[in-house]
C-alpha cells in the first residue's frame, strides 16, 4: 500500500487543549484500564474452577445477550437525552460490576453462574455506553480536529488495553479480589472524571419514540453501501477470528504459561493497535481507503492463522501484536465513515447499529470460539478462525466493489477546508 498521508503540522496535538476532550479521554482510559485488567482476571478465575472451553465462550455470550437486546433503545437514548450523562451513569454501573466481582470472590464459592449474572449487568452497560461514547465524541471536537480526536482517543484506549492485562496478570498473583478492588477504584476515578465534563452540544431528536424512530439506524445504514460493506466487513472478520477468548486455555494448555503469561498475551494485540493508532494520529489515512481497511483486515486472518500453527510464546506474541495492528487499521477507517457520513440527530442510532456488529464480533465471537473449540479443539479452532477471516476478505472484496476502491473518506475536502 502507498503512504498513508504527509506529516502533520507542528501543532499535532493541539485537541488535547480541550478541556472537555481532555477529561473525557481521561475518564476513558481509566475505565478501559479497569475493564481490561478485570477480563484477566474473569477468563483466569473461571478456567480455574471449571477448566471448560464452553465457560470461556459463555463469558462472552453473557456478556453479548444484553447487549444485543438494549442496544437500539440505548441508540435512540444518546439521541434523546444528554449523552455525558450517560457515558457517567454506565461507567458508575461498571463499578457496581467491579464491586459484585469482589463480592463473589470473597464469598469463595466455586460455582460460575453468579460470574455470568453479573456480567448481563455489564453488558447492559456497555449497551447503553457504546452509542452514548461513539456520538458523543463528534460533538467534543470540531471537524477539522476530529480525525486527530478518532486517533488519539484509539491509541490512549490501547495503551490501557496493553497496561490493563499486564497489570491484571500481575495482580492475580495476590488473587482475584485483589484486580477487582483496584479494577472499582480506577472505575470510581474515571465515573468522576466524566461528571467533571460538561455537556456537549447536540442536536437531539425530537421524534416520540416508537418502531419506526427505534430502527432510523438501521434503515440509515442500509441505504449507504459503503458504510453497511466497512461495518458486516468487522462483524464477521472478527467473528469468526476471535482467538483472544481462548487465550486463557492456549496459554494454559500450549504455551504452558500462568496468569502472568496470560496477561502479555492479552497486551499483545492492544500494543499492535497502539502503536498503529499513534501512527495514524500523526500520519492519518488520506487515500486508498479501501485497500487500507482490507489489508488490515487481511493481516488480522494471517496472524490468526500462525497463531494457530505456532507452540512458541515468542511468536504467538508476534501474530497477536500484528492482529490488533490490522484490527486497529480496519476500525479507525470504518468509525470515520460512520461519523463523518451521519447527521448528529441520528448519530447515536447509527452508532448504535455499529456498536451492535462490534459486540456481536467481540462478544459473540467470544462464545463462537468457545463453541468450535470445545467441537473441534483448541488449536483447530483458531486455525478455522483464521481462514474464516481471510475469505471473508475476499468475498466483502468481491461484494462491496465501491468499498474495497474508494479512495478518499467522504467529506475529505470539507474537512480540509475548514
Amino acid at each position: 500500500m502507498s503512504s498513508a498521508s504527509s506529516p502533520p503540522s507542528s501543532n499535532g496535538f493541539r485537541v488535547l487543549r480541550n478541556r472537555n476532550y481532555a477529561l473525557y479521554l481521561f475518564a476513558r482510559v481509566f475505565g478501559t484500564l479497569a475493564v481490561q485488567m478485570q477480563s484477566v482476571a474473569i477468563g483466569w478465575q473461571v478456567y480455574q474452577i471449571t477448566g471448560n472451553l464452553y465457560d470461556l465462550g459463555l463469558i462472552g455470550l453473557a456478556q453479548f445477550a444484553p447487549f444485543l437486546v438494549l442496544i437500539l433503545f440505548a441508540g435512540h437514548a444518546a439521541d434523546t437525552w444528554n449523552r455525558r450523562n450517560i457515558i457517567a451513569a454506565c461507567l458508575g454501573m461498571q463499578l457496581l460490576v467491579s464491586l459484585l466481582l469482589l463480592a463473589f470472590t470473597l464469598s469463595g464459592s466455586h460455582v460460575v453462574w453468579p460470574v455470568f449474572a453479573i456480567l448481563v449487568l455489564f453488558g447492559s452497560a456497555r449497551a447503553f455506553m457504546m452509542p452514548a461514547s461513539q456520538a458523543v465524541l463528534r460533538n467534543m471536537v470540531p471537524i477539522e480536529d476530529f480525525s486527530q480526536a478518532v486517533a488519539l482517543s484509539a491509541s490512549t484506549f490501547h495503551v490501557a488495553v496493553i497496561v490493563g492485562p499486564v497489570l491484571g496478570g500481575l495482580l492475580y498473583i495476590a488473587g482475584p479480589n485483589a484486580v477487582y478492588a483496584t479494577s472499582a477504584a480506577l472505575l470510581l476515578v474515571s465515573t468522576i472524571a466524566m461528571c467533571l465534563t460538561k455537556a456537549a452540544p447536540q442536536a437531539r431528536s425530537n421524534q416520540p419514540f416508537s418502531l419506526h424512530t427505534l430502527f432510523e439506524g438501521l434503515r440509515f445504514v442500509r441505504s449507504r453501501p459503503v458504510m453497511l460493506g466497512a461495518i458486516s466487513l468487522d462483524l464477521f472478520a472478527v467473528l469468526f477470528g476471535g482467538a483472544t477468548a481462548l487465550l486463557p486455555a492456549y496459554a494454559h494448555d500450549v504455551l504452558h504459561a500462568g496468569p502472568t503469561g496470560l496477561g502479555l498475551l492479552r497486551t499483545m494485540p492492544g500494543a499492535g493497535s497502539a502503536l498503529c493508532s499513534v501512527a495514524l494520529a500523526w500520519f492519518p489515512i488520506r487515500r486508498r481507503v479501501g485497500a487500507w481497511m482490507f489489508g488490515g483486515v487481511g493481516l488480522f486472518g494471517l496472524a490468526t492463522i500462525v497463531l494457530g500453527l505456532t507452540s512458541s510464546f515468542a511468536v504467538a506474541l508476534a501474530c497477536l501484536f500484528l492482529l490488533g495492528a490490522g484490527d486497529m487499521v480496519s476500525v479507525y477507517v470504518r468509525h470515520l465513515l460512520v461519523q463523518f457520513e451521519t447527521p448528529d440527530e441520528i448519530r447515536g442510532r447509527v452508532s448504535a447499529v455499529n456498536a451492535v456488529f462490534i459486540g456481536a464480533s467481540n462478544e459473540l465471537g467470544e462464545f463462537e470460539s468457545g463453541i468450535t473449540a470445545g467441537w473441534f479443539g483448541l488449536v483447530r479452532a483458531i486455525l478455522l478462525g483464521g481462514i474464516a477471516t481471510m475469505i471473508v476478505t475476499f468475498t466483502w472484496a468481491w461484494k462491496f466493489p465501491v468499498l474495497s476502491r474508494m479512495d478518499k473518506f467522504p467529506h475529505h475536502d470539507k474537512e480540509h477546508a475548514t
